[in-house]
């Protein structure tokens, strides 16, 4: 009898992966605030490292001119080879320690508004295990669209500024295989990131009393 039951309020990870994207599009607005935290922090990253990715591949085909401005702007290599500096990564790491906060706020606070949805859905049955798979999609799909939009917001303009300062040479040796591996790990990042930030918030969603989440005001 048990058994039958649990096969009973145990949904496919299909149901629940509708049920969570359901979610996200009925709270459009506030995933977007969260989203867009999330694709500035990756793009600031994307576009700190995307600029040394570029200069790597540049370097070796740049003229004496050529390297004379890039080593004006300030852009010195090491051993031959270009680097982020210690400012560089501090930088990106407080940013992203930034978001992620921005994430657990967003996810608390969302939590709070869903109390009544959470205690109904606990009535009927569900598991922890299950609210905590909604807010785990949930924050899945805001990091890959956050990673997508931020990777590819970052490098695009890393390579147009480039491309500006120091003319079409970025465009014609652009180093394809390493920008796209920067994109993937931009990409990794903020999935990692936005899931993350959205643990603590999935656990005090799933151990709320049903009562005590129905009392609540809207």
């Amino acid at each position: 009898m048990a058994k039958s039951i649990q096969r009973q309020i145990v949904l496919p990870w299909s149901q629940v992966m509708r049920i969570s994207f359901n979610a996200l599009r009925a709270r459009l607005f506030r995933s977007m605030i969260t989203t867009s935290a999330l694709v500035l922090a990756v793009a600031f990253l994307a576009y700190t490292f995307a600029v040394y990715v570029v200069l790597e591949g540049i370097w070796p085909w740049a003229d004496g001119s050529l390297q004379h401005r890039i080593l004006s702007a300030g852009y010195v290599p090491t051993d031959g080879h270009f680097g982020s500096s210690a400012k560089d990564r501090w930088l990106v790491v407080l940013s992203l320690l930034v978001c992620t906060v921005g994430i657990v706020n967003a996810q608390l606070m969302a939590v709070t508004e869903r109390f009544r949805e959470i205690g109904t859905l606990k009535c009927l049955g569900a598991l922890d295990s299950f609210v905590i798979k909604l807010f785990v999609l949930e924050a899945a799909y805001q990091g890959v669209l956050g990673g997508c939009v931020g990777s590819l917001l970052g490098v695009s303009t890393a390579v147009a500024t480039l491309a500006l300062r120091f003319g079409p040479l970025v465009i014609v040796h652009l180093p394809l295989v390493s920008t796209a591996f920067l994109m993937v790990k931009s990409l990794a990042l903020a999935v990692a990131l936005s899931l993350l930030g959205v643990m603590y918030p999935a656990w005090v969603a799933a151990r709320m009393e049903p009562a005590i989440a129905l009392r609540s005001e809207p």
